[in-house]
């Protein structure tokens, strides 16, 4: 039933930043017990974590994960995702993974790229594409190294090899799903073999998915609003009406008609934080959670009334999505270099931001080597103004981090730069046993 629309909330900057730790599960970070269902608890807060392939100090969903999760482990999500099936990879904001129970609200993206390559790619390498269905069909999950190399044809953003590309255009169209990952590499297999028949069944209409993807990126982020850079809503709906075509293919509406629906429904309650132009809005379970970060900004109290913590963020971790608004209520101008020819990077090739508390207070760049045991802090730099020898607890906070990292990436050494005002954090990090 449609209710009323919600009085706007109005909020101090200090309360919304103290919420969005709070929400983020990031007060204390590291606070989620040692446990695989510990990662479908960050899923059922945040939705969904973006997945990108670079392993650097930790592919990005990891480190999300391992910023809320004591002694996080890569293979509890693997196990979620290719074993268990409670997750699985598709397109939200960008390739993604959400829950499996979701599945009837995100096939949209299959329908829209079903669509797309019937006309163009499939049509254009159908005899590879009845020979690698065949091959799936009759002897099982294959990647694109188990067939021999075509020719390359162009593909996104490079040429590509002509099997791995249409191995990839029936993932995105839904009649292909990924059996495992060995290290990159996807194994594919048909999704009837992948996914829950009652969920393949289950047909949702445009809008209502339309509707629950854009709910989605509110629920992730936690205090969007209605701009912000595209990619915020990529995927989502359009920014204006799109109009009907041809006369079969209805009008789509916009992102603010949606947005509008969503909080007559009572499912997103608008606010306004004090010095930032325009309405922010949080998902409704969320509401305790902004009552309790004004409880404890008016008692002085910590974040989650406990010492405040250290977590080294993922570059795509959904509470930095939102740059302008980091720079905004953070001051903290957070910029992924990784695309960045080196000469143009003014931080490094992949720079995680440093939260303390409820502050960005630096950024940190890492590197595992596991074959030398250890784990490189190649690069640290703090914020203007922040000195962690000035900051009771940082010290040991910071190494704990460190610490946190080292054993996520199976070594047991750390090697940091030479400054003085690191010395503190060295001798913190002496105070920890790092498993084997």
């Amino acid at each position: 039933m449609i209710g009323l629309v919600p009085p706007t909330v109005n909020v101090s900057q200090e309360v919304a930043r103290r919420f969005l730790v709070l929400r983020h599960l990031l007060a204390p970070p590291r606070s989620l017990p040692a446990e695989s269902e510990s990662v479908m608890r960050v899923m059922e807060r945040l939705g969904s974590l973006q997945f990108d392939p670079i392993d650097v100090a930790g592919r990005n969903h990891d480190l999300v994960l391992l910023a809320r999760i004591a002694g996080y482990r890569r293979d509890w999500t693997e196990d979620l995702l290719y074993r268990e099936r409670r997750l699985y990879e598709s397109y939200n904001k960008g390739l993604s993974i959400l829950p499996m129970a979701e599945l009837p609200w995100y096939r949209i993206t299959w329908d829209r790229n079903l669509a797309r390559h019937s006309e163009t790619t499939f049509d254009e390498h159908n005899p590879l594409v009845a020979e690698l269905l065949s091959r799936i069909r009759e002897n099982g999950p294959l990647s694109s190294t188990d067939v021999e190399a075509r020719a390359s044809i162009d593909w996104y953003w490079r040429p590509t090899n002509q099997v791995r590309a249409i191995l990839e255009a029936l993932a995105e169209a839904g009649i292909l799903g990924i059996r495992r990952r060995e290290g990159n590499r996807r194994v594919y297999d048909l999704a009837e073999r992948l996914f829950p028949g009652e969920l393949l069944a289950d047909r949702r209409p445009g809008d209502e998915q339309r509707r629950h993807r854009l709910l989605s990126r509110f629920r992730a982020h936690g205090l969007l609003g209605t701009a912000g850079q595209a990619e915020l809503w990529l995927g989502t709906a359009p920014g204006r009406e799109t109009p009907p075509t041809n006369g079969s293919t209805p009008a789509i509406p916009s992102r603010a008609t949606y947005r509008a629906q969503l909080i007559e429904a009572g499912a997103l309650l608008p606010v306004t934080v004090d010095g930032i132009r325009g309405d922010r809005f949080v998902v409704a379970e969320d509401v305790e959670l902004l009552a309790q970060a004004e409880r404890e900004v008016g008692a002085s109290a910590p974040p989650g009334g406990q010492q405040p913590g250290v977590a080294f963020l993922a570059t795509l971790d959904p509470v930095v999505w939102d740059r302008d608004l980091q720079r905004r209520l953070f001051a903290f101008d957070y910029i992924w270099e990784v695309y960045e020819p080196a000469a143009k990077r003014r931080y490094g090739y992949y720079v995680l931001p440093v939260l303390f508390g409820d502050r960005f207070v630096g950024r940190i760049e890492l590197r595992a080597d596991r074959r030398a045991d250890l784990l490189r802090v190649v690069g640290l730099l703090w914020e203007a103004g922040f000195d962690p020898l000035a900051n009771p607890g940082f010290a040991d906070a910071f190494a704990e981090a460190v610490a946190a990292h080292c054993a996520f990436a199976g070594v047991r050494r750390v090697v940091l730069p030479g400054s003085a005002n690191l010395r503190p954090i060295a001798r913190a990090l002496n105070g920890f046993t790092i498993p084997a």
